[in-house]
């Protein structure tokens, strides 16, 4: 069982929507990016929603940039756990990030968008005060494991929310 640990948020003062994992996969942890994984559609579907549609073969620099220049901010809910493998399911002794430490140092996160279902019930256990004071969604995971919504139907769900 590998411990695995998350990275720092991507966020700046202009930021308004704060999108959450659950904790990096393997392959974003060996590269240190988020999303890292070639399947996973978060690059994708961010690139659609920010009218970039080449954003998912980008650089990771110019990813990053994407994001902070749409108003987004990037984290996970799980700063560290012991997990075999990628999936969430697989999650075992989790410690959550300083979630209410980040809202308080930037204001202007109005809404919270849960990156899958381990992202959204990890927020709900940990932080159910924030859930209860901030426009909070729980949104379709992007990951290739949730693989009965396609691109379009991620799209319209975060759409929903993000548009």
């Amino acid at each position: 069982m590998a411990n695995c640990q998350s990275f720092l948020p991507q966020i700046n003062k202009n930021s308004k929507i704060l999108i959450l994992g659950s904790m990096p996969g393997i392959k974003s942890l060996e590269e240190q990016e988020y999303y890292a994984h070639h399947q996973n559609r978060f690059w994708k579907l961010l690139g659609l929603l920010c009218s970039k549609k080449d954003l998912h073969t980008s650089s990771y620099k110019v990813k990053i940039q994407t994001l902070l220049d749409n108003n987004f901010a990037l984290w996970d809910v799980i700063k560290l756990c012991k997990r075999e493998g990628s999936l969430d399911s697989n999650i075992q002794d989790e410690v959550p990030n300083e979630i209410n430490e980040l809202l308080a140092k930037y204001p202007n996160i109005k809404v919270i968008c849960l990156n899958g279902n381990k992202a959204y019930s990890a927020f709900k256990k940990y932080f159910p005060d924030i859930l209860k004071n901030y426009k909070c969604f729980k949104l379709p995971s992007t990951s290739p494991a949730n693989a009965r919504f396609t691109l379009e139907d991620l799209y319209n769900e975060w759409g929903k929310v993000l548009l």
